[in-house]
Parts: C-alpha cells; structure tokens; sequence
C-alpha cells in the first residue's frame, strides 16, 4: 500500500496551507473580538479563493467546480481545519446536495452557487428532533401545485449569510416494515421567500462568528418547482450526500490539531523553567509524543476513509471512525497544548484558548460521538446477526 501523496495532491495540502496562514490568520483575531465577519472582507475572502482556483472545490469540473476528487477534497479540508470556521465558511465549498437539482434549479441555485453568486445553508435539525432525522415536526403539506411549510429548524449555521436554503420537511407517512414512517422531502427556499424568516440563534462558545440560526416556516408558500430530489425521497437524498460532512469534520479536527500540536511544541521549545527548556520534562514530552501519535492516527484514519469513498468502496463505518477518533482527538491535543502553556494558553492573546472552545462541538454536530459508535458497532454485529 502506497502512503505517499502525489504531486498535485501534496501541491493542493500546501496551497491551501498557505493561504490560510497568509489570509486567514491575520483576521482572526478581529473575528473573535467582534463575533462577525464584515461583508467586504468575506467578499474578499471568496475573490482571493478565486483568484487560487479553489472555489466550489467540492463540486464537478462539469457544472464549473474544482472537481476535486474525495481524498483531495479532504486534504483540502484538512488544511482549512487550522483556521476559524468563520473564515473558511467564505473559502466556500457549496453543498453537494445541489446536484440533485434539475432544470431550471440548476440555473437559480446550483451554477450560482458555483460561481460564487450565491451561498446556501442546510435546514435539518429541529428543538425536538436532533439526531433522529424521522421524527421532524416541520411539515409540508400539498396545496393546489405548491406546498405549504410550517415549522421551525435551529442550529443551522450560516443561514444568516445564506440567500437560500436546503430545508427538510416532513411530506407524507408510509407503511414500511418497521411500520409507519415519515416521508420526508427537500425543498429550496428562497431567503425572501413569503412565510420565512432566518432569526438569531443561540450564543455559542465555538466557533465565533461562524453562526447558528433559528428559521421559521410560517405558512410559507413554495411551488413544486422548489422540490429538490424527489417527493418523499428526501431522507435518501440526504444520506447519499451528507455522509460526507463527517468525513469534512474529521479532516478539519485533524488540522486544528496540528496547529494546536505546532503551538505546543514551538512553546515547549524555548520556555524555560528550572534552567532548562520545559520539553526535556518527561511530564511535557510524553505529552508532545502522544500529542503526535494520536494526531497521526486520526490523519490516517481520516484519508484512508477518504480513500475509501474516492474509490466507490463501502466506507460508512470507516468515516464514523475517522469523525469519531479526530474530533476526541482534538480534545485531549487541545487540553494538553494548553496545558503545557499553563495560564498563558487560556489567554485572548494566543488562539489556543480558541482552539479549546472550538473543539467541544466537534464531536456533537454532524452526528454526535455517540451516533459514530452506534454506527461503528452496528456495521460489526450486522454480519454475526445474518448468520
């Protein structure tokens, strides 16, 4: 098995690196005082982005995208990881999800958002429901040729700077062999669309300036033309493309671990207590090895779930794993990096403090650590059950 990257796979990691220390880095900390990026700076986020040929990475070269492929897209990830989410939101990577669109929605939503035009944001989690997808309250009922959304979503990041949304609504039951279920579509609403509203959300301590939102559906009216996919099949819809959000979470927390690892271990080699550097202290080295051990696993389980993916093979319990263990792992190599800085590392002055705090959603959002278990240990007794 070949480990190494190739050429354009290692150029892709370091342009992408380097962007977000020469670009991103700087603006940072104005980001965290203020909670917000201005307009004109996203603006020249997304230009900058561009201009570097990375733009709609994610999406295929046919419809105008970078079309990088799965293991690409996630070095690419891997790299934004080092950054504030706030920031990277604007080096914008569409959702895949908008593939789905057909005629005329290509034109209104998917090459706009390609070409930068417009951004979209994703409407699924609810107050009652979180993680159980099938139990959504937000409904969409059948009037005439149009459909009529009631209900509310939260925790929808970046609908505040969105121009439309992908929201999830429950359409219709049917009979399966586990009973009556909800038959759940997917719509595309415009954010001017009459009925609905994008308010504020709740103040989090990760991710500042990255926000949440709470939308609400108040008899919005949209035609059936706004049907993305099809009626009733917005739950398959759903899991043939958002599977890839976990694998996009797990490369993140790998690079976030890197630069916390790269802070630590800079500081551990010129602070000096007792008449030596504090890295020759066993109670600090140990730390830095097992800080890179573990983050080396993480990477590793990360790309070879991307390998996976990219190659067509069954990779469901794979990515489960690689979000699992690098979004813990940014955990533990957040608190020690911190720990070994002492007072300091809780101080503005240094974005580890950041760090810290951003990591604690990484292992809710985008199923939480419990879900990547329950799909880990399902994929391994599946097997022993049919027998």
């Amino acid at each position: 098995m070949d480990f190494a990257l190739s050429e354009e796979q290692r150029l892709i990691a370091e342009t992408v690196r380097a962007f977000v220390e020469k670009e991103l880095y700087p603006l940072e900390d104005e980001t965290e005082k203020t909670g917000t990026v201005a307009p004109e700076t996203a603006a020249e986020i997304r230009e900058k982005c561009k201009a570097a040929g990375f733009y709609a990475a994610n999406l295929p070269a046919e419809v105008g995208g970078g079309g990088l492929d799965c293991l690409e897209l996630t070095l690419l990830e891997r790299e934004l990881g080092r950054a504030s989410m706030a920031l990277t939101v604007h080096f914008a990577r569409p959702s895949g999800i908008l593939m789905a669109c057909n005629g005329e929605q290509r034109e209104k939503y998917l090459l706009p958002a390609v070409r930068g035009e417009k951004l979209d944001a994703l409407a699924m989690s609810e107050p009652g429901a979180g993680s159980d997808v099938r139990g959504m309250r937000c409904a969409a009922r059948k009037a005439g040729g149009d459909w009529i959304l009631n209900g509310s979503k939260h925790f929808i990041s970046h609908a505040d700077i969105a121009d439309f949304v992908i929201v999830f609504a429950a359409s219709g039951e049917k009979q399966t062999a586990r009973g009556i279920q909800k038959e759940i579509t997917s719509f595309l609403a415009d954010r001017d669309a009459p009925g609905f509203s994008v308010l504020p959300g709740y103040q989090s301590v990760s991710h500042r300036g990255y926000n949440n939102c709470v939308l609400a559906f108040d008899d919005c009216r949209l035609p059936q033309s706004q049907v993305l996919g099809e009626v009733g099949e917005g739950f398959a819809l759903a899991n043939e493309w958002l599977f890839a959000t976990r694998l996009t979470v797990a490369a993140m927390c790998v690079g976030r671990a890197r630069r916390a690892l790269d802070l630590a271990l800079e500081y551990a080699a010129r602070r000096e207590q007792f008449g030596k550097t504090i890295g020759k202290f066993q109670g600090v080295s140990f730390k830095l090895a097992d800080m890179l051990t573990e983050t080396d696993a993480a990477d590793m389980l990360t790309l070879s779930a991307a390998w996976r993916a990219q190659k067509g093979l069954p990779a469901n319990r794979e990515i489960a794993s690689a979000k699992l263990f690098a979004s813990e792992n940014l955990a533990r190599v957040a608190d020690n990096a911190l720990q070994i800085f002492g007072g300091m590392g809780l101080m503005r002055d240094l974005p580890l403090e950041r760090i810290w705090r951003d990591a604690r959603v990484e292992r809710i959002w985008e199923g939480t650590s419990e879900i990547q278990r329950h799909i880990i240990s399902r994929e391994m007794l599946r097997p022993l059950e049919s027998r």
